[in-house]
């Protein structure tokens, strides 16, 4: 037999537990040590103070730098991509060119042997 509580429980238990976490704007600073949102990033994160901080500012420092250096790849990725797929538009330009003058050539053709 289906029941409707049993389905609504589980569900429930997970939005009480979403809504029971602590929100992330009252949690402590970067590097201040361990379970203050410093997290066991080693022993110098674990002691928090100027080196937890000074620790937590240069791991933030390098995933920013390593995210500004992916975007970069990326970017320069899709500009290579824009020139090939450009320069393959120009060559594709150039076959219909030669196809349509082919065409009306042809037709010359056709017209002087029908006369």
């Amino acid at each position: 037999v289906f029941s409707m509580s049993k389905l609504i429980a589980p569900v429930s238990r997970i939005a009480t537990r979403m809504l029971s976490t602590t929100p992330v704007a009252s949690v402590g600073e970067l590097g201040s040590g361990v379970g203050k949102s410093g997290g066991s990033g080693g022993s110098i994160r674990e002691a928090g103070g100027a080196f937890g901080k000074l620790e937590a500012a240069r791991e933030e420092e390098y995933f920013y730098k390593l995210q500004k250096a992916q975007i970069k790849g990326l970017k320069d990725q899709i500009k290579r991509e824009i020139e090939h797929h450009e320069g393959q538009m120009k060559n594709h330009q150039e076959v219909l060119e030669r196809h349509k003058k082919r065409i009306d050539e042809l037709e010359k053709e056709e017209s002087s042997i029908a006369k």
